[in-house]
């Protein structure tokens, strides 16, 4: 298989409530070539919708990319447009989210039983921009396991133009699994991956779901040509300090975990002063910045007590990083927060 480094080699998934702005700026910090994609964005949200608000974004998180949910060709084409003209590197297609809620719109994983609906999308898309269009979806839906059902998918969508298809191996569940329990329950299959790269070896399969430890994305690029990473990258962030230099061969932003929280904290604070956006919304997205390390509950704790919130971002930060270090005791930065709460007036 060809080793040579590609656009999505290496990815951050698109999690709702998760990765919006703030977040992939965060992640900016540790990893500078790792594709970022956006929370879903319905094709309806943008027509109908504040489009700045769901697609403003800062410079910094390039290569990023627009996922979208919607059905309707003219829709897609039409939402597409707006993300190439708002500059997003890539616009890709939800058919893999199981929500019940995502099903009334008729869009997520549920039109992978019409593939000739999600070819038209990708046409309309591909037709209206320059940018890639790429396609987000399961290995199979309910009880549909074979693995005919998933090369058909992929095919049909390849005759529409399609080069680029991220897969979840696991089925979704449409009916009586929660979306985290769709995350879950459903088994992986990688092999079924593995079978499409074989038979499509012109297109780009990248594996998404269940792969953690850097050794596990090493072996699965032994088979794929890249590897979407979920909830691990979000919840163990500073994993991510390492994927520059150990898949793309390239020296990382991220020099220590101290330079990454200084250079957070700092952005956050412009972000305050700049937008008046307070930073708790933000500052959620790096709790887990100290995760393994001596003192990162107390870390976690202060950052997280709402007390703190109308106090900058860096005087936060060097209370949380006193109590991390051991300076402060939890019991004298607790009291520093109990002077900074608001008075009540009886």
């Amino acid at each position: 298989m060809n080793s040579k480094p590609n656009p999505w080699r290496l990815s951050v998934a698109p999690m709702l409530d998760w990765t919006d702005s703030p977040c992939r700026v965060f992640h900016r910090l540790l990893t500078r070539h790792t594709r970022l994609y956006t929370e879903m964005v319905t094709t309806g949200a943008l027509l109908h919708g504040d489009v700045p608000r769901h697609l403003d974004y800062d410079a910094v998180e390039h290569p990023v990319a627009l996922q979208l949910g919607g059905s309707e060709p003219a829709d897609l084409a039409a939402a597409a447009k707006l993300a190439e003209q708002w500059g997003y590197d890539e616009v890709n297609l939800n058919c893999g989210c199981p929500s019940e809620r995502v099903q009334k719109g008729a869009f997520g994983a549920c039109l992978m039983a019409e593939p000739q609906l999600v070819a038209d999308g990708v046409k309309a898309m591909r037709d209206a921009v320059g940018i890639p269009v790429t396609v987000k979806h399961r290995i199979g839906i309910d009880r549909e396991e074979s693995y005919e059902f998933v090369r058909d998918f992929v095919g049909t969508i390849a005759e529409a133009g399609c080069e680029v298809f991220i897969v979840h191996a696991r089925n979704a569940w449409l009916q009586g699994l929660s979306p985290k329990e769709n995350r879950e329950i459903p088994p992986l299959r990688y092999e079924l991956v593995h079978q499409l790269k074989r038979e499509f070896p012109q297109l780009t399969i990248v594996l998404n779901g269940g792969v953690k430890s850097d050794d596990e994305i090493e072996e699965q690029l032994r088979h794929v040509d890249g590897v979407m990473v979920g909830r691990q990258a979000y919840h163990e962030p500073w994993q991510m300090a390492a994927w520059d230099q150990r898949f793309f061969g390239t020296t990382g932003p991220a020099e220590s975990r101290e330079q990454v929280e200084a250079a957070w904290v700092e952005w956050l604070d412009h972000r305050s002063q700049a937008t008046r956006k307070h930073w708790p919304q933000a500052m959620r997205h790096a709790l887990g910045l100290w995760n393994g390390e001596a003192g990162a509950r107390r870390w976690r704790q202060i950052w997280s007590d709402h007390k703190l919130k109308s106090l900058p971002a860096a005087e936060v930060a060097r209370l949380a990083d006193a109590a991390r270090i051991g300076i402060a005791s939890d019991a004298e930065a607790h009291q520093t927060a109990n002077r900074h709460a608001p008075q009540t007036v009886a």
